[in-house]
């Protein structure tokens, strides 16, 4: 890696929330609000929204959604993919709860709570919406905000780095083939022409876009790296407050005659949560690795590319689905849930590194 990109690396894994990040929720649940009062007051005029549509992929959405993401994918470092040979264990236990245990999870947790146990509190016509909402938010793992939450719990900044990118390099051809495994094993009718076309609208664009607007940068030195990353972060936040209120206005009415479903919709995602970040912990503390090294790990398979899910959900299934909702109340429990995992990791440090000392005698 050149000094430049080791720089511009550090400074962007070594990031720290900011005041308008760390009251994300907050933003998140205004945001909510103001969408549904605005629908209920001008409902023509988001139904005019709602239809400017291109080969089924609604424009101004589509506009917000580049604005989010297109900053976030900038920041990652594909050079750094030559240190994951230096923690090819931490890795492998990335790459395993990522591909092999996350998104299948989630589509076991969705078919027991959805389908099963809140099956009757929930609309029949939205069972299968939902479960493709949650199963979307799943197969995407976390990108950008993981270099935060690494920060935050004292992780390894080079290691996040490997391993969001080597992340984001599979999820350019995995992506596709895993969603459309779990949603027709979900009895989920999807085309692979449609779903490919969002990963291209929604991935592949976007991030050659990023990398491209990276190099250029990065050309002009890292401190005008870093300062066009700060300079966007926040526009792309306000781009996604603002999908999730033309979101919400689309489908208020909805929301509104059942706030119950955006709470049934949070457990199975929880419930994920603790199940992926908990493996990765503890499988990296049994294989000896450092608490530095497990706490990315740990963030990673518990966080979701939620912008690509909500992206790909509206264009899979619409603005008004059931999809769009489901992921979009994985954007809602985000943050808070991810401090939960941070302050987790954090606190239990000593007791990891009892046990990582105890590997090494071992092995000795």
């Amino acid at each position: 890696m050149s000094v430049q990109c080791e720089t511009a690396g550090r400074a962007v894994a070594g990031g720290i929330l900011s005041r308008f990040e760390r009251y994300l929720s907050l933003w998140v649940i205004l945001s909510i609000a103001a969408g549904i009062v605005l629908g209920k007051l001008a409902p023509r005029a988001f139904a005019a929204l709602a239809g400017l549509e291109i080969a089924q992929v609604n424009v101004p959405v589509a506009a917000l959604i580049w604005v989010m993401i297109v900053p976030m994918l900038a920041k990652v470092d594909f050079s750094a993919l030559h240190e994951v040979r230096r923690h090819g264990r931490g890795i492998a236990v990335t790459l395993v709860v990522n591909w092999l245990i996350k998104p299948f999870s989630m589509a076991l947790f969705a078919w027991l709570f959805i389908r099963h146990l809140f099956a009757p509190l929930l609309p029949a016509g939205q069972i299968d919406s939902y479960v493709a909402g949650l199963i979307l938010l799943a197969a995407a793992p976390c990108t950008a905000m993981v270099f935060v939450w690494s920060r935050l719990s004292g992780g390894d900044a080079l290691f996040t780095l490997s391993q969001v990118a080597l992340n984001d390099m599979i999820m350019v051809f995995a992506f596709t083939p895993i969603v459309a495994l779990l949603l027709g094993l979900s009895s989920i009718s999807v085309p692979w022409a449609t779903l490919t076309t969002s990963v291209l609208v929604y991935l592949l664009v976007p991030l050659a876009i990023g990398q491209g607007a990276r190099r250029i940068l990065l050309a002009r030195g890292p401190a005008r790296f870093d300062a066009a990353m700060h300079a966007l972060a926040r526009p792309s936040m306000v781009a996604l407050l603002a999908t999730l209120a033309l979101l919400f206005a689309f489908q208020g009415t909805q929301i509104l005659a059942q706030p119950l479903v955006i709470v049934l919709l949070a457990v199975p995602i929880l419930a994920q949560v603790v199940l992926n970040a908990s493996l990765a912990y503890l499988a990296n503390r049994a294989l000896g690795e450092s608490h530095a090294i497990a706490c990315p790990s740990a963030l990673i398979g518990a966080s979701n590319f939620f912008e690509l899910a909500v992206a790909t959900a509206i264009g899979l299934f619409g603005l008004n689905s059931g999809a769009a909702l489901a992921t979009v109340v994985g954007v809602l429990i985000e943050v808070p849930v991810m401090l939960a995992v941070v302050w987790v990791v954090t606190r239990t440090r000593r007791w990891y590194e009892a046990g990582d000392s105890s590997s090494a005698r071992s092995r000795i």
